[in-house]
């Protein structure tokens, strides 16, 4: 076994001890997986923003799993002989998770790392009396501890704390219901020590006076769940934690702080959010710094897991034809296949346009992958429905070329199946409608979500795209629920056309801007939301607050309230008697 997946075996298997033992079980396991010296105020800081792209907010099976493919806009079927696991996969689509489920336990102890790694921070920190910016510093620790706690929270309705500034102090359990008050405090007593972003050597993947206000609009469009999980309604115009006005008016306010910053801007194309090149784009307030080094982790699953095998960026790159999109999702796009959000052409250097309907020749072998020679095919972007077109591999290693060098476009039929066209069915048509079986015979079927660009320099598991958390986009969203919400709908449906108008469609149509739309209601904004954060990790939170979480819906049936929530691990309440199993597991 190699030294790193000692590593993460060991973080694992004592990360639970890291909350519940002492504190110096906690610093060894941190040591043990970073190897590095955490006593060192940086270092420890560093550690806790690590943890974010180490799987947690970057790997399709931890907090992405459990906010989309419990939704209707993402889910991992069985294709065949693959993604079979257990079901783990599919139980998280189904509603039939149960405490143990390893994706829900994989996310608990991340974000339980997380808050450690965070209170670690924290303590280092506290304890330097030589550390430059510590007042800063000590606010990034603890932002990231709300961070951390707040995502816990929102898909576990409790977490872990302890207080860093006692030693050996006694685990504590906080509760949703009352923690999520502590933390809109706690957040924004940090605001004055916080950098402005871009200042004091920061930049969006640092936990600024910006991203602090992301996290607080967040926190309080969602604090109404938090106080009452369970509820048929939620009430959303509770009075504030602090100051005056409602949860609302506060969503307001601090994404008004940001939209009116002038700091930020709309993308025009919308997909350059998540390219390869997206470090420090205008629209990027807070983000999963990923970089393909030696240094740190990142992942590349939210490209991969959606693109077929046969489909090839490069000689030595495919994907894996796992996850799609639902036919319930695929259809709020009738009539809107013509937003610039929807899908997007990719245009060669020499004017080629990749068309992918079967008119496609070749394309230029003139784009190259980063730090090699290998031929880059650059596939298009958005939701692809349909027969796919691709390069082809040869037993050479190379891809199939024309007579002229270019790289030879064909109809692709799928690795697994040869004489099965790889043809993405906006239908999912399993011999069990209860569950998201495929047969090697209809691997094929599902939407493809390739939002996220494929980056082959590395390996199938590596990308230099940061993940956005917060961008201005899904910022412009949070305030047009809260005006909706307050019956100011002018002002929502202002919202929602700045972000439709804003976005351009790619010079093959012109760079014709999107449509605008004249009305506005419940569902229709619920939609927008969703064309708009599609596979961002929002879904989930999103569906409970509109009611719509428990509908029945493709290979899911009518759920319950206490789905809302997921189990606390079988393995936690094994280890230590200090957390109480939710409602209904």
């Amino acid at each position: 076994m190699t030294s790193l997946k000692l590593h993460k075996k060991l973080a694992g298997a004592l990360l639970f001890a890291s909350l519940v033992s002492c504190t110096d079980l906690k610093e060894q396991v941190i040591d043990e997986v970073l190897g590095s010296n955490n006593a060192n105020p940086e270092n420890a800081l560093a550690a806790a923003y690590g943890q974010m792209g180490s799987a947690t907010f970057v790997d399709h099976s931890h907090v992405f799993a459990l906010q989309e493919y419990s939704t209707d806009e993402a889910l991992l079927p069985t294709r065949g002989s693959d993604w079979g696991d257990g079901g783990i996969y599919r139980a998280i689509h189904e509603f039939t998770w149960g405490a143990d489920n390893s994706v829900v336990t994989r996310t608990w102890n991340a974000l339980n790392s997380g808050i450690t790694q965070s209170l670690t921070a924290i303590s280092s920190i506290n304890n330097s009396q030589n550390v430059a910016n510590k007042a800063q510093l000590l606010a990034e620790a603890r932002g990231l501890l709300a961070l951390y706690t707040f995502h816990t929270l929102d898909l576990f309705g409790q977490a872990p704390y302890r207080d860093p500034n006692v030693d050996n102090a006694p685990l504590e359990v906080r509760q949703a219901a009352t923690a999520i008050d502590e933390l809109i405090t706690e957040v924004e007593s940090l605001l004055p020590d916080l950098a402005e972003l871009g200042q004091q050597n920061t930049h969006n993947g640092r936990f600024t006076r910006q991203a602090a206000y992301g996290l607080l609009a967040d926190m309080y469009l969602n604090r109404a769940v938090f106080k009452d999980r369970y509820a048929s309604s939620f009430n959303f115009s509770e009075p504030a934690v602090s100051g005056s006005g409602t949860d609302m008016d506060k969503v307001i306010e601090y994404t008004t702080l940001l939209i009116e910053s002038g700091q930020f801007n709309l993308e025009s194309n919308y997909f350059r959010n998540f390219d390869i090149d997206n470090s420090g784009r205008q629209e990027l307030i807070f983000v999963v710094t990923q970089e393909i080094n030696t240094q740190r982790s990142s992942d590349n699953d939210f490209a991969y897991m959606p693109m077929e095998r046969i489909q090839k960026p490069s000689p030595v790159n495919r994907g894996t034809n796992a996850s799609c999109t639902t036919p319930e999702f695929y259809a709020t796009w009738d009539g809107n296949h013509d937003d610039p959000r929807f899908h997007r052409h990719y245009q060669y250097d020499d004017g080629t346009w990749f068309m992918n309907d079967g008119t496609d020749v070749s394309m230029p072998a003139t784009s190259t992958v980063a730090g090699s020679s290998q031929p880059w095919f650059h596939f298009n972007r958005g939701l692809m429905a349909g027969q796919q077109y691709g390069p082809n591999l040869l037993s050479t290693g190379d891809f199939e070329r024309t007579p002229d060098g270019r790289i030879k476009v064909i109809m692709l039929y799928c690795e697994k199946n040869t004489t099965l066209p790889v043809d993405f069915t906006p239908a999912l048509n399993f011999d069990n409608p209860s569950q998201s079986i495929f047969t090697q015979a209809q691997i094929n079927q599902g939407v493809r979500v390739f939002k996220y660009e494929f980056d082959p320099e590395k390996d199938n598991g590596s990308s230099n795209v940061d993940i956005p958390l917060y961008r201005l986009g899904g910022i412009y969203c949070m305030r047009a629920e809260a005006y909706f919400r307050k019956g100011q709908t002018d002002l929502a449906m202002a919202d929602i056309n700045k972000l439709r108008t804003s976005r351009t469609r790619e010079a093959l149509y012109n760079n014709a801007p999107g449509v605008a739309i004249s009305t506005l209601n419940e569902q229709t904004l619920y939609n927008e939301i969703g064309f708009e954060l599609y596979w961002e990790m929002y879904r989930r939170k999103q569906a409970i607050r509109f009611g719509k979480y428990e509908a029945a819906g493709t290979a899911k049936p009518v759920s319950q309230p206490f789905r809302r929530v997921y189990p606390i691990p079988q393995s936690t309440l094994d280890a230590s008697d200090a957390f109480t199993q939710n409602q209904g597991y």
